[in-house]
């Protein structure tokens, strides 16, 4: 507001309508500029800025010298036409499948709500291309989890994720049947191996937490509102990560046998990493990764062809791992070898037509004891 100028008094309704010109001519607002161009205090704003998002405007927040600053996603409601060429749409129909985890979620519903849309716009003579175009790529997912369970709670989730509202969630501990409370923050999406995962900071628990969605039973949006990190990038929380589990990092060394080093060594596993080769063709990869139940799996998946040279306590836990599978193998041969054993001492051939006259008892150590009745 200019010095001098008095306040002009606007009613909420017409204090919104300014708001959305001011904010579509503008590249971003703070909540005390956008108080002084009305001369309101920043609560009031904080309520008009909560009424535009509950009436389906697009807000988006970044921080900037130490303050939030509001600015709309689109200019309007509704974006603007978007043009595709034919990569770019081959492109789409990749990203769709590879989303095959989601079905049954609204995520699934709004990615066919948007190629519904596209199908809309393009002329009937390019239907059979964008077809082939769907065939295109095949993306291959094994063991993804079902999520349709858990659609009840996904649009609340969506709601609190780009409104950044906090929410109560009812959630299960892993290997328990109990429920626990948490108040958090949701940050950020995280998917995993066909899993869905939520970063965010648990208030109860002091500290940033990650939740599978499977396991959520309930979410309470709450009228809370929370403000990012400034700086918050959530790849940082996994930067040390083999996976998803953020413990100690460790420095390891694995060796892998010449007949997969073809397979191992043109991947990037680990930011840093160094791959060396020895005169046998073998392949050692060096890296720092947090994660040890994780890692452990990516090792004992190449079985005998890879080994843990560093550290010692990796090492060990491979080898326990190792022993333990071998003990539960050699048992089960155990149990096998002696029943089979024990069938082919118990096995005779009887005649069909002399089956009524014998009558067998379990076997001894002698080997098979029959009776003959007396008809």
């Amino acid at each position: 507001m200019q010095k001098g100028k008095p306040a002009k008094k606007y009613s909420q309704a017409g204090r919104l309508h300014s708001i959305v010109r001011l904010l579509e001519t503008r590249r971003g607002l703070t909540l005390d500029e956008l108080a002084m161009e009305y001369d309101v205090d920043r609560r009031t704003i904080q309520r008009d800025i909560n009424a535009l998002e509950q009436a389906g405007y697009a807000l988006t927040t970044e921080w900037s010298e130490g303050q939030k600053v509001y600015s709309f996603l689109a200019r309007s409601r509704h974006l603007s036409p978007i043009t595709f060429t034919l990569p770019q749409l081959m492109s789409l129909y990749l990203l769709r499948s590879l989303g095959a985890h989601l079905a049954g979620t609204p995520f699934q519903t709004n990615i066919d709500e948007l190629f519904k849309s596209i199908h809309s716009v393009i002329p009937d003579r390019y239907a059979a291309h964008l077809e082939r175009i769907a065939r295109v790529s095949l993306p291959l997912l094994h063991g993804a989890r079902d999520y349709s369970p858990s659609a009840p709670f996904i649009d609340d989730l969506q709601k609190a994720l780009l409104q950044q509202y906090r929410i109560r969630l009812n959630y299960a501990k892993r290997g328990k049947s109990e429920v626990e409370n948490y108040e958090v923050d949701p940050y950020t999406l995280v998917f995993h191996k066909g899993g869905i995962y939520i970063l965010g900071n648990a208030h109860n628990r002091s500290g940033m937490r990650l939740f599978a969605l499977e396991r959520v039973r309930s979410i309470e949006v709450t009228r809370q509102r929370f403000d990012m990190p400034e700086g918050f990038q959530p790849e940082a929380h996994f930067s040390s990560a083999f996976g998803l589990v953020s413990d100690t990092p460790m420095k390891l060394q694995v060796r892998f046998a010449a007949g997969i080093a073809h397979t191992i060594k043109d991947r990037l596993w680990m930011p840093g990493q160094k791959v060396s080769s020895d005169s046998e063709g073998r392949v050692v990869v060096e890296f720092e990764a947090a994660g040890q139940m994780e890692l452990v799996s990516w090792i004992l998946s190449y079985g005998i062809h890879a080994e843990v040279l560093e550290p010692a306590e990796l090492r060990k836990e491979v080898k326990r791992q190792i022993e333990g599978m071998r003990e539960s193998y050699r048992g089960k041969e155990k149990g096998k070898r002696s029943l089979n054993r024990r069938n082919s001492m118990a096995h005779i051939t009887i005649p069909k037509e002399s089956i009524s006259g014998i009558s067998l008892q379990p076997p001894t150590a002698a080997g098979i004891k029959y009776i003959l009745l007396d008809k």
